[in-house]
């Protein structure tokens, strides 16, 4: 089956890798450019293509007719999409015969739009998956095709529950491509009323606010911590400090306002509204753990961060 490929990042190249061993024929891959102000820790699409000689079209705008003819004229009969940053237009979602697919890290409809990798953590989820749908012009809404589950582990960061979702899309499309080929796939449409809808992240969402509780600010470290730009808060005199880890500590005896810090021998901790939490990671110009953050801190008991 002919197939046409948007795709980026490392679900991107699962995705990818998946159509070969189903026996896709790849007629062109569109990915993006990486972007030189961001933290580019994933895999390359685009030198994947290379690799397999399959031909690779970066375009800073894929609707434009001259893209949409050119997409036709590699007759296409699906287009698939995994982790494409731009929404792709109608015109080019009519060209194939099959169908246009998109593969998605959420279990739709909860988590439709930007970033449901980071959002699930942020909003303390215990659960999220992966979805192939097909593609309409509302982001994220069209029919299911196929779903899998993925448990959310106290401990996991958006950076650990990202690569458990590339082993279940692998899974996924390991099952349902071969039903897409014989024309037997499910279609199940969704409820949109019981879904959610979230945008993108911005560096700038990962400012704590230590009068949320304990938990909340937890999930907001896990969820931006490395290799995404990370939770901070300021000191007193008005310096950015990241804290890229550290490990919530619910009903302990309040003894300050929300942002003091405490000593408890040679570890810190930052006063929240139900609790407190211990800075296990931190950065201030540099990189600061364990009896470092004590010695940075140790003349500065009961100052409150801001």
């Amino acid at each position: 089956m002919k197939a046409v490929v948007f795709a980026y990042h490392n679900v991107g190249i699962v995705g990818l890798e998946a159509l070969v061993r189903e026996k896709f024929n790849i007629r062109a891959i569109f990915s993006h450019r990486d972007d030189p102000n961001e933290n580019v820790w994933f895999g390359s699409v685009a030198d994947w293509g290379k690799k397999k000689r399959i031909p690779v079209f970066c375009p800073e705008n894929v609707n434009t007719p001259e893209w949409i003819e050119r997409i036709r004229n590699l007759s296409p009969e699906v287009i698939f999409s995994f982790y494409y940053r731009n929404l792709l237009s109608k015109d080019i979602l009519m060209i194939p015969s099959v169908g246009s697919f998109n593969l998605h890290g959420s279990l739709l409809p909860a988590y439709r739009g930007r970033s449901p990798v980071n959002w699930v953590l942020v909003n303390g989820e215990q659960r999220t998956g992966v979805t192939l749908h097909h593609i309409i012009e509302a982001p994220d809404a069209g029919d299911i095709v196929g779903q899998k589950e993925v448990p959310i582990a106290f401990e996991d960061t958006a950076y650990t529950l990202y690569q458990k979702l590339c082993v279940k899309a692998g899974e996924l499309l390991g099952e349902i491509l071969p039903l897409i080929q014989k024309g037997t796939a499910p279609r199940v449409a969704q409820n949109l009323k019981q879904g959610s809808y979230y945008g993108g992240r911005k560096p700038e969402d990962g400012k704590i606010d230590w009068s949320w509780p304990v938990m909340r600010i937890y999930n907001l470290i896990r969820a931006v911590t490395e290799p995404y730009p990370g939770a901070f808060t300021h000191l007193p005199e008005g310096q950015k400090l990241f804290v890229w880890w550290g490990l919530p500590e619910k009903g302990s005896i309040a003894n300050g306002p929300a942002g003091a810090l405490e000593f408890e021998k040679d570890d810190v901790y930052v006063r929240a509204s139900d609790g407190r939490l211990k800075l296990v990671d931190i950065e201030v110009k540099g990189r600061m753990r364990g009896r470092e953050i004590f010695e940075f801190f140790k003349k500065r008991e009961g100052a409150i961060l801001k």
